[in-house]
């Protein structure tokens, strides 16, 4: 019904269209935010691992918490996976999980917050106390009309948060988030992770070290100790379908969701060691990005020994013609010194077969772009039930 209504209405009313859909929203379940303390997250990457971990900073200072992210919903102890394959939810569906947050007795709701969300007003009529910068590169470029749009898009959050602003300051773009005015202005930068020694962090990466200092500062703006903050974050041993090991032995196995090239590269090099890399990628079709495609299959060609290239989301476009468009990237050595050996195979589950297949002991296999994506998306928007945690032990079982 909602798609049968965008083609009726003229681009121009499409905004007045979505915002209206707010307004509503917020009167049904009668502004619901403003029983909470809202915190919003955004940036192009880390934001569903910093909401999580905001959440469970929260949760061992003894708040009850709501949280939205790409991976789950939660309301207090009440957990269920999102479905949506739509990060934030339309907006009755926000508004609503809101109003069952203070139904239920929290003091706070972490949303993660996106350029589209925002495109499409889903941010209106929420009460943010907090809005939390990650960092910020190119992605959905030809959504926005170009970088500086997307970049605008994000700085919306900071413009309607008046209370505190907690911001990146490695990231080239701090200067822009940092201009919004806020009574509260928060900076961070990887230098702060030695400030809080002795923290052992679980999860893996530089880049997961930026999400837990992001985390931290949060958590002390709301008054929470660095002693519990801490606590909260050492007890965190995965989040789903980010950097999650999946199989340990006799080689390694690892899901994650990266996407863009940024995040890609940083997935790399934090797995780049002396045993062979065996990636698995592919990348979304419905006209998302295309310009990234060749920049991944570049960045695949840098970092790993193998290579194989396979379909994602394809939405309506041809799957084949998105696995050549990212092999056009692949043309230089290795870090290694070595070309890298490429295979296209565009069932996924063949490809990650393959991968399984040709892992050898102390090997480590890496599958991107999906994460903990319970679909698949096909044409004519047809969704098939998919997760390649369960495809990695579904298969693991069957080798010899």
């Amino acid at each position: 019904m909602e798609n049968l209504i965008k083609k009726l209405i003229p681009p121009f009313l499409l905004d007045w269209y979505h915002y209206c859909l707010a307004l509503l929203g917020a009167i049904f379940y009668r502004f619901p935010s403003r029983g909470l303390k809202v915190i919003g997250v955004t940036g192009t990457n880390g934001k569903s691992t910093v909401v999580e971990m905001i959440s469970k900073i929260l949760r061992e200072a003894e708040y009850k918490v709501a949280s939205i992210s790409s991976i789950q919903f939660k309301i207090g102890d009440r957990v269920w996976p999102n479905n949506l394959k739509m990060t934030m939810p339309g907006r009755f569906k926000l508004q609503k999980f809101l109003r069952q947050a203070v139904n239920s007795g929290c003091q706070y709701a972490v949303l993660e917050v996106t350029s589209e969300g925002i495109k499409q007003h889903r941010h209106r009529f929420i009460d943010f106390d907090t809005a939390v910068f990650t960092n910020l590169t190119p992605e959905h470029i030809e959504r926005h009309g170009g970088f500086e749009e997307y970049k605008r898009a994000k700085g919306e959050l900071f413009q309607i948060t008046k209370e505190t602003h907690i911001i990146n300051l490695d990231d080239k773009n701090s200067g822009y988030f940092w201009q919004f005015p806020a009574k509260n202005k928060i900076g961070y930068s990887i230098n702060d992770f030695s400030k809080f020694q002795p923290l052992k962090l679980r999860l893996l990466g530089k880049f997961n070290a930026y999400n837990a200092i992001a985390a931290i500062k949060a958590g002390l703006s709301q008054g929470v100790s660095l002693e519990i903050c801490k606590r909260a974050l050492e007890k965190m041993e995965v989040v789903p379908g980010r950097m999650e090991t999946v199989i340990k032995e006799p080689f390694a196995v690892i899901v994650d969701y990266a996407h863009t090239p940024d995040a890609l590269r940083k997935v790399y090099e934090t797995l780049t060691a002396n045993n062979q890399l065996i990636c698995v990628l592919g990348a979304a079709g419905g006209g998302r990005d295309k310009w990234k495609r060749p920049e991944l299959g570049r960045i695949a060609a840098q970092y790993c020994d193998q290579i194989i290239l396979t379909n994602e989301d394809p939405y309506d476009e041809i799957p084949e013609k998105i696995i050549e468009e990212i092999f056009s990237g692949i043309s230089t050595p290795n870090l290694k010194g070595q070309i890298s050996k490429v295979y296209k195979i565009l069932d996924r589950r063949e490809a990650i077969r393959e991968a399984l297949k040709s892992a050898q002991s102390g090997d480590m296999v890496i599958i991107t772009g999906k994460g903990s994506e319970p679909w698949m998306c096909l044409a004519r928007d047809i969704k098939i039930p998919w997760d390649d945690r369960e495809i990695v032990r579904e298969e693991i079982k069957k080798q010899p």
